[in-house]
Parts: structure tokens; sequence; C-alpha cells
């Protein structure tokens, strides 16, 4: 619509979230018209936000990396304690959690769609950028690891960790749920299990949730335990009492975070 600046349209969340993403030097206005309202807003991010910029090999079902930052701001991590993720993926929680531990903030190295506005300024930003870099720790305080049986996922998981350079951080290692072991006597496992959002699944799964209960309080009984579900009650095969402390959407499911202070021999 000139001078640099596109028109998008759109009646739902999706046309006006930023997924038509503007390029070179344009500026995005969105323009979303529900019954008799008409919102104007200007994209200030440009790229999706929950694009960090690692994540270019992805395994099934992969976690948005700020789901997976907040499910572990939900687990109350101290980013000192271990750590691990036993259904790991593509390295999505494990490697959220290097970010966090080591203080790196998101997005610090990719631009925005503010830089593109007339009234920004340079070098005010590349001094908050500097600001930031300063604060970032050279190394994670505690063990954070990550598992997964698909060898596939944990080599992505570890060129994920790699591009976004906190690999050195991070364990990643082909393994099944029954080689689960504890590094330690207290720690996290913060986990995005399969959901099982179709009945066939949800009763192929009741044994795997089922065997990740006894494992819990076998080998993890001090330790805290945060995992996301969707509807279904899978989580009951667990044995272990847990209390929601985050509801969300996952990709158009409505899922929950679920999590165990202290897992003890809750049955």
């Amino acid at each position: 619509i000139g001078n640099g600046i596109r028109e998008v349209t759109g009646t739902s969340p999706e046309s006006a979230s930023g997924n038509e993403e503007a390029s070179g030097d344009e500026q995005v206005v969105v323009i979303r018209l529900l019954r008799d309202e008409c919102l104007v807003s200007l994209d200030s991010s440009g790229e999706l936000l929950h694009r960090r910029g690692y994540r270019l090999a992805t395994a099934k079902a992969p976690l948005r990396e700020t789901l997976a930052a907040a499910l572990l701001m939900a687990s109350e991590w101290d980013g000192v304690h271990p750590l691990i993720d036993p259904f790991c993926g593509s390295g999505t929680i494990p490697i959220e959690a290097a970010l966090l531990a080591r203080k790196i903030p998101p997005g610090l190295n990719r631009r925005f769609g503010f830089q593109r506005w007339p009234g920004y300024d340079n070098t005010k930003w590349a001094a908050l950028v500097e600001a930031a870099k300063k604060g970032v720790l050279p190394d994670v305080a505690g063990p954070i690891m990550g598992s997964d049986r698909d060898a596939g996922a944990v080599t992505a998981a570890r060129a994920n960790a790699e591009r976004i350079g906190v690999v050195a951080n991070v364990t990643f290692e082909k393994a099944s749920l029954s080689a689960l072991k504890s590094p330690g006597l207290e720690g996290w496992i913060v986990t995005n299990p399969p959901y099982g959002t179709r009945v066939g699944e949800r009763q192929r799964l009741r044994d795997l949730y089922a065997r990740l209960g006894d494992i819990l309080r076998r080998n993890f009984p001090r330790w805290h335990f945060t995992m996301l579900v969707a509807a279904g009650g899978l989580e009951r095969q667990l044995g272990v009492a847990l209390q929601p402390v985050l509801e969300t959407n996952n990709g158009g499911i409505g899922v929950r975070a679920l999590s165990a202070r202290g897992v003890g021999d809750s049955r």
C-alpha cells in the first residue's frame, strides 16, 4: 500500500499472527476485521517469536520453543540441579533449559520487525544487545540431559544444540525409557511424552505411562516432575500425585502442564 508498507488482512487470529512475514525493508500492517470491529496493528516481531532460529532439524510432533520454555518455568527448575527429558525428541526442552541456565536471551542474534521502522535507533538497540551478551554465563551449573529411543531424533537434537551454541552444555543419548537412571538424589524431570490423541494410541500408551510412573517412584523419589499432557487421562497411569501448573494449546490441541514437587511413593 505504498511507502514500504504491506497490508495483511484476515478475520482469524492465525491470519493476523505474523504468519505472513515481512521481507527486505517492508513494514507489515495487520488489519483484522471481526463483525463490526476493525483492529489495526503494526507487526513489531517479523519472524514468529517462537522461532529461535536453531531448530532446523525436527522430530515427530515438535514442541514450540516458547512452550518448552514456559514448561520449564512452570516446573520451577532452579537451573542448578540436574534436569532430564526422557522423551526429548529434537531436543527443545533440554536446549531451552541450557539457554535459561546460561541466561542467553531468546532471539539474541535475530532481527525483529521493529528494526525496519522509521524511528528505529540502531545505536540504542546495539547497546541493549551488548549488555545482554555480557550477562551470558559460560556454562551451566548442573547437568542437562535428554534421551530418546529414536536415533534420528537424537541426531537432530545434537544438531540443534550445536546451532544455538549449547551443544557442550547438554548431553543427548539414544536410550529407552527403561534405561532411565538418576544421576543424583534430587533434580527435575521435565518432559513432553506422547499424547495419544487417538483412541487406539491411548490404549497403547497406557503401559508406557505406567512404566514411567514405576521408574519415577523407584529411581527418582525426591525429584520434581513436570509433564505436558492432553485430554484423555493417561497421566493417571503414573500413580503419581500431580497438580496443574499451566494450561494452554499446542498445535491446536488443548494441553496442561502437571507437576509433582517430589515424586515419592504417591500411588
